[in-house]
């Protein structure tokens, strides 16, 4: 039977649950050994965050009447026995919505008043204000309630034309895309700008994020639509109506929106929903599905997809085969094929993309305890040498040992001075980074941006502007780059000196990699490019719509950048923390070898004694290395069936 996209999903969420147990049993395993450096704490820290908050979203992208609602009832919410989202005929979904759960809120549908449009915060500010949102309490476990409650993401409102064009709702130079006219002269408008549904949905609690999008005035109405959140999703599906094909409205979303001449399709499916308007009794089944297979071909090639990313579905007869049970019925809507297509495609994608991730984590953390452990182990062989060497030896020949320790321990004491300036330099260096990728820097930048927008005569060089402002991002990173590269030749030369000096076996840790933080960021200019290419520079003459273009151009930023301090940040911790772990290593050998030679001093078989203790602590290290590399390679290979029988492991441990 082909696993559906809940069953899938549940199995994904299961991976991360016993991920994130696996992570805290080594943590707490590695502290008890005294492993667990400033480092390493940090880099299961964020593996960890990483895991627990890992979100899927999947965006639902369509012009009005396709039936994108009906289809997320089928697939998400069937199990409520009735439609959760509204699904009537017409317009439904006015304005973007986003399901999802949120611990700390309490169930509630929160709505932003469209109002807001005309102020130049972007959408992720508003969500920073939450006294500004309209708030509805959810019951979930009264599906009537919940339903009615929902209705009000179809609220409008009917407003002049001066408030229709403010908003953004009425082109006076595009009459093709405006709305109806009333009789009266107003125009029918969204009441709400955003929708954020709040529900403890087994999948939603497991980290789904749901964006249920609106047509395409709507959409290139909010360009942090267009430009923030549909790019950033992890699949995309298209929905289209199977009895008209590709329309001109839906061509419109699928270039100006959702497809850019850089980006890939394979995460993008396209739906040809309603085909039970094809069933028809006078027609035999082979010819409705000849008629199906000749509309998913010729959607296919309008769309430039394989024929294969085109799933033709009754969103309608599937919901109504689930609540009813009717396994033929359900067959036939064929909405278990794109279950399937989204489990393989959307699910599998996430978790290679989170494997590979966890792959080179574990690998860094593998090695930074494993160097603690190498340098015990070289202490330990160190002081059975010289102890050996002490057999047979008389009371001077000690008493020399103990002068020659001591004199080691001044000189590694000397060194404090020398790694104090080596320290102050490397700070002083990676504070030209974090100047070049900080938000000051940044804010500067869409300040000039933001200027250049407002000068009179734009409309033509708006992508100059944009091109300009990348330009220097880039160059930003790019010289940002370079400085890492300058402090990393700085720190192999200095680890070399250190090692040679003082017999440390400090590795400089590899310089961050911001080259793919370059490629985020002209991921970043293709999209806003795209949404420039079109019908949007009549928008972009309006300072208003400029500012939220430039305020979610900057939240989108923001997101870059801190990822890329952070690695920067995580790079500075992995050198300073290898050398806070050699220096207190070394002191405790000093004090164990002294305490050696004290014991040699007090008795005659201390020697002998302090030579086995030695032998028993090599063997434990071997034991203690073995274990690590159990422990993480457990983490790197943690098959999704395993999820039950390990959960009793690790509640045992």
């Amino acid at each position: 039977m082909a696993t559906s996209f809940n069953t899938q999903f549940d199995q994904h969420s299961a991976w991360r649950r016993e991920f994130a147990l696996r992570l805290k049993l080594l943590s707490e395993w590695m502290k008890d050994h005294e492993l667990l450096d400033a480092a390493v704490e940090e880099r299961l820290r964020r593996l960890e965050t990483q895991m627990r908050s890992d979100k899927v979203m999947v965006a639902f992208v369509a012009e009005f009447s396709r039936g994108k609602s009906e289809l997320i009832n089928a697939i998400f919410f069937a199990g409520y026995g009735r439609r959760i989202m509204p699904a009537s005929a017409g317009r439904t979904t006015m304005c973007p919505t986003e399901l999802g759960y949120d611990a700390l809120v309490p169930p509630c549908l929160r709505l932003l008043p469209i109002e807001t449009r005309l102020q130049p915060q972007a959408l992720m500010e508003w969500r920073m204000v939450p006294e500004k949102w309209t708030r509805v309490d959810l019951d979930v476990n009264d599906p009537a309630q919940l339903a009615k409650a929902l209705e009000k993401v179809a609220e409008v409102r009917h407003v002049s034309q001066d408030e229709a064009r403010a908003l953004g709702f009425w082109h006076d130079d595009a009459p093709e895309d405006n709305p109806p006219l009333k009789a009266d002269g107003h125009v029918e408008v969204p009441r709400w700008r955003h929708a954020l549904i709040n529900i403890a949905h087994p999948l939603l609690k497991q980290g789904l994020v749901i964006l249920d999008t609106p047509g395409l005035n709507a959409i290139g109405a909010e360009p942090e639509l267009t430009v923030n959140l549909i790019p950033q999703a992890d699949a995309l599906v298209f929905i289209l109506a199977a009895d008209t094909g590709v329309t001109k409205s839906d061509l419109s979303i699928w270039r100006e929106h959702l497809i850019s001449e850089a980006a890939g399709t394979d995460s993008r499916l396209v739906v040809l929903n309603k085909i039970d308007t094809l069933w028809d009794a006078l027609s035999t089944p082979e010819q409705v599905q000849a008629q199906i297979k000749r509309q998913r071909e010729s959607s296919a090639e309008i769309l430039g997809l394989p024929a294969s990313q085109v799933i033709a579905v009754s969103a309608q007869k599937g919901l109504v085969a689930k609540v009813t049970g009717d396994a033929a019925l359900l067959e036939a809507s064929q909405l278990p094929l794109l279950e399937q297509a989204l489990a393989q495609g959307v699910m599998g994608q996430r978790q290679k993309i989170l494997r590979s991730a966890v792959a080179g984590s574990v690998s860094d953390l593998r090695q930074e305890a494993g160097r603690l452990i190498n340098i015990r182990r070289r202490d330990q062989a160190e002081q059975k040498q010289e102890l050996a060497g002490l057999r047979g030896k008389n009371a001077s020949v000690i008493k020399h040992m103990r002068s020659r320790i001591d004199n080691e321990r001044a000189e590694f004491d000397v060194s404090g001075a020398k790694l104090h300036a080596v320290r102050s330099v490397h700070l002083k260096l990676l504070g030209h980074v974090f100047d070049m990728l900080g938000s000051r820097s940044l804010k500067a930048e869409m300040a000039a941006l933001n200027k250049a927008l407002r000068e009179p005569g734009i409309k033509l060089g708006i992508k100059k502007a944009y091109r300009q402002t990348f330009t220097s991002l880039r160059a930003a990173m790019d010289k940002a780059h370079t400085t890492n590269a300058e402090i990393q030749a700085m720190l192999e030369a200095t680890f070399r000196q250190l090692n040679g000096e003082y017999g440390f076996s400090l590795q400089a840790p590899p310089a961050p990699d911001l080259a793919r933080f370059v490629g985020d960021l002209e991921q970043v200019e293709r999209s806003h490019n795209q949404y420039m290419g079109f019908g949007n520079a009549l928008r972009l003459s309006q300072p208003e719509f400029a500012d939220r273009l430039v305020r979610a151009l900057a939240t989108r930023l923001r997101a870059v950048y801190e990822a890329a301090l952070g690695e920067v940040e995580l790079w500075n911790k992995s050198a300073a923390s290898q050398l806070d772990a050699q220096l207190r290593e070394r002191r405790r050998n000093f004090a164990r070898r002294m305490e050696a030679i004290d014991r040699i001093q007090q008795a005659a078989g201390g020697l002998d004694e302090r030579i086995s203790e030695i032998e028993t602590l090599e063997r434990e290290l071997d034991a203690l290395d073995a274990k690590l590399t159990e422990l993480t390679a457990y983490l790197v290979n943690i098959p999704q069936s395993q999820h039950s029988a390990t959960q009793e492991v690790l509640e045992a441990a």
